[in-house]
Order: structure tokens, then C-alpha cells, then sequence
């Protein structure tokens, strides 16, 4: 064997050793320095699916495409949005399970390095996604349920892809990677404004992607995931989109309607 099939089959040797091995590419740094992407400014939601739902609050009772168990429909059949609001709780189709459903605008900053921010004109709420220092374990709150709750946040490196389909927007890049936010700690709410529960058992994660158009238009993909083992039946799944803005027109904080 002469020197250079020596050399080919140990290039061969090495690339399949780096394919075998596990868990791909390392992941980036926390916080905004190891940012794929940069998401911050202004974006407005795009309502493409479930209009009815989103736009105009559904008749009591109407739970379609909610997996509410027979404990959760009971417990949404006795919604009463004259009551939430006379008890200060008219925000409740606000919390962290539903917030990215509602019509709005957000407003995404960074607190700090390792603290994003998002804002929302509908409800006038505020998100803060925690990430982990390098090397530490991820950051926990011991302090009391909230209506966003707790949510950690960590960049997650993935191949280039395009997306696309029925609500979606088009060919997208994805920029090579997504955000991955788990939220806990939340104040029991509804997953939509007619009343459809979720408990203070509920956990949420959330996929947050950046797509480019081919004509540069930049689109939020999120993509949320509802788990509540005491009024749900299974795993809530919605995907959701936002397209970003130019500058902060329309940008109009009011308050929670309860109905």
C-alpha cells in the first residue's frame, strides 16, 4: 500500500470515527454570547390557523382541538369571565401556557447575558428566559408560582433546514440552530380565553426557531408543547408565528380581557 491509499483510508478511518460519535456538535455558550441567532426587536403574530379560536373568544364549552380530559372540561364548563374579573383574575388567557397564542406584539430585549426578555403589548406582560452559566447547572427559582412562571432557556445547534407548509411561512433557513425554553412554575390559567384549563402541575416547552425568507423577511416559529397531568390528555401542541417589524409601530401595551 503506498503512501497516499495510507493516508485516504486513514482520512476515511477518522471521518467515520467523528460520524459514530454521539450527540453531534457541541453546544454553543450560554446566554447572548453563544447566540445562533439574533432575535431581538419587534414582531407582530401572524394568525394563519385556528382563527376562530385566537381572534374570537370561542362560546363556553367549545374545547375543540384541546385535550381536555373529563376533569379539565368539567373544570372549563364553569367559566365565568364576569367572576375572573371581579376577582383580579382577568388574565388568566395570559399565562405562560397561552401567551405566544394570543394576538400580540412582542418586544424581545436582553436583560442581561444570560437574562432575554419578552415583552408582550397584549396583556402588557414580560417573559424572562434564564439561561445557565457555562459549565453550571441550569438556574432554578425557589420563590412562588407566577402567571409566566420559571422559564430556562438554552441554544440547541441543528443542521440547516428549511420549513414550510399550510401556516407556515415559506422556504425558511432556520439558521442552524433553535431555542429551547422549559417553563414551570405556573399559576393555574386557561389555554384559551374561554376558559380551557391548565393546572399549576403544567409544564410547557417551547421550540423557538429564526427563519429567512429568500427576500430576507425574518419569522419566529414557535413551536409549544403543554403537558398537564391533571386536565390534559395528552401533550397540547401548537405552532405559532411571528413576523418581524421594521421598528416599534403598532407597539400598544393594554391591559388582560377576560373575555
Amino acid at each position: 500500500m503506498n503512501t497516499h491509499t495510507r493516508i485516504f483510508f486513514a482520512g476515511l478511518t477518522l471521518a467515520a470515527g467523528a460520524f459514530a460519535q454521539r450527540g453531534g456538535p457541541p453546544p454553543p455558550p450560554p446566554g447572548r454570547p453563544g447566540a445562533p441567532f439574533d432575535i431581538a426587536g419587534y414582531w407582530v403574530s401572524v394568525v394563519t390557523e385556528d382563527w376562530r379560536f385566537r381572534m374570537i373568544p370561542a362560546p363556553k364549552g367549545d374545547f375543540q382541538g384541546v385535550p381536555l380530559n373529563a376533569e379539565g372540561t368539567k373544570v372549563g364548563n364553569t367559566w365565568d369571565p364576569a367572576k375572573d374579573e371581579a376577582s383580579g383574575n382577568a388574565c388568566k388567557s395570559y399565562g405562560g401556557a397561552a401567551i405566544m397564542r394570543v394576538p400580540t406584539r412582542l418586544h424581545i430585549t436582553w436583560d442581561n447575558d444570560m437574562t432575554m426578555k419578552i415583552e408582550t403589548d397584549a396583556g402588557t406582560q414580560t417573559r424572562l428566559l434564564h439561561f445557565a452559566a457555562a459549565g453550571g447547572s441550569p438556574p432554578t427559582q425557589g420563590g412562588q408560582p407566577s402567571l409566566q412562571g420559571y422559564s430556562v432557556a438554552q441554544w440547541e445547534r441543528q443542521l440547516g433546514r428549511s420549513r414550510g407548509g399550510q401556516g407556515q411561512p415559506g422556504a425558511g433557513d432556520s439558521r442552524g440552530g433553535d431555542l429551547r425554553v422549559t417553563t414551570t412554575q405556573l399559576l393555574p390559567g386557561y389555554l384559551r380565553k374561554n376558559g380551557a384549563p391548565y393546572s399549576a402541575n403544567t409544564s410547557v416547552v417551547e421550540y423557538i426557531d429564526l427563519l429567512t425568507e429568500a427576500d430576507g423577511e425574518q419569522w419566529l416559529l414557535v413551536k409549544t408543547m403543554v403537558t398537564d397531568p391533571t386536565y390534559l390528555l395528552r401533550t397540547f401542541v401548537t405552532s405559532t408565528n411571528f413576523k418581524k417589524q421594521a421598528n416599534a409601530n403598532g407597539w400598544n401595551p393594554g391591559p388582560c380581557f377576560a373575555k
